[in-house]
């Protein structure tokens, strides 16, 4: 089976309705590193215009540094700001993955902290599916959820298979051809692949895998005409 595309969005201003219409999961900002009330609202909205799953994106909370900043919180109080996160979102519609950002994505190869957003999110939503480094799956494998292991098309990889790190040379895969070949190369590998909302050329990139994907299971979709929200 070939991997979904899902895209981390709710994050900027004026994303345009191509981007939520390529996706097939939209993992939403939820308040740590992005999104407010209003942008949760408008995200969920338009997920349901375009038949795209809602899942979660809880951060660290950090809002300066876009949830890129790795925060020592204890357990009680990570677990804490997830279940805020998640709840504010489901205030606007049924959540069904969860998907931690940034930092705190990186951070769940610790099975303590893997842990402590599991328990956050099973406080706020119950049983969901989720996206996230193999020690999260683990442990949600074991509460019975539903795992699905995530691969970037539009991030570069290293010599060793690890990404590179973001401000590095060749983190950021930009070009289209290049990213809907990256996609290409993790069949088989991940059951979903992520394209950011918030690297540059995201439309094109994101519809550059949905064709890739889509040409690859014998079908051609087409994006729809790009409008932006206002």
């Amino acid at each position: 089976m070939l991997p979904t595309l899902n895209i981390d969005l709710g994050e900027l201003p004026d994303e345009p309705d191509a981007l939520f219409a390529a996706a097939q999961l939209a993992n939403v900002a939820c308040g740590g590193h992005a999104g407010d009330p209003r942008s949760m609202a408008e995200a969920v909205a338009r997920c349901a215009r375009y038949g795209v799953g809602v899942g979660a994106h809880p951060s660290y909370p950090d809002r300066a540094g876009f949830g890129r900043v790795a925060l020592h919180l204890s357990a009680a109080a990570l677990a804490e700001s997830v279940a805020q996160q998640c709840s504010a979102l489901a205030v606007f519609g049924a959540v069904g993955h969860i998907k931690p950002h940034g930092a705190l994505y990186h951070a769940c190869a610790d099975p303590a902290v893997a842990e402590a957003v599991l328990h956050g999110a099973a406080a706020a939503l119950g049983a969901v599916a989720v996206i996230g480094p193999p020690a999260l799956l683990a442990g949600a494998a074991g509460r019975g959820w539903t795992t699905w292991r995530e691969g970037f098309a539009d991030r570069g990889v290293g010599r060793d298979g690890a990404l590179i790190q973001r401000g590095q040379p060749g983190a950021l895969l930009t070009d289209p051809a290049q990213v809907a070949a990256r996609a290409l190369a993790l069949v088989g590998q991940v059951d979903t692949v992520c394209v950011h909302g918030d690297t540059p050329g995201a439309v094109a990139l994101a519809w550059a895998v949905r064709h890739a994907l889509a040409a690859a299971d014998g079908a051609v979709s087409r994006p729809p005409r790009t409008t932006r929200c206002r």
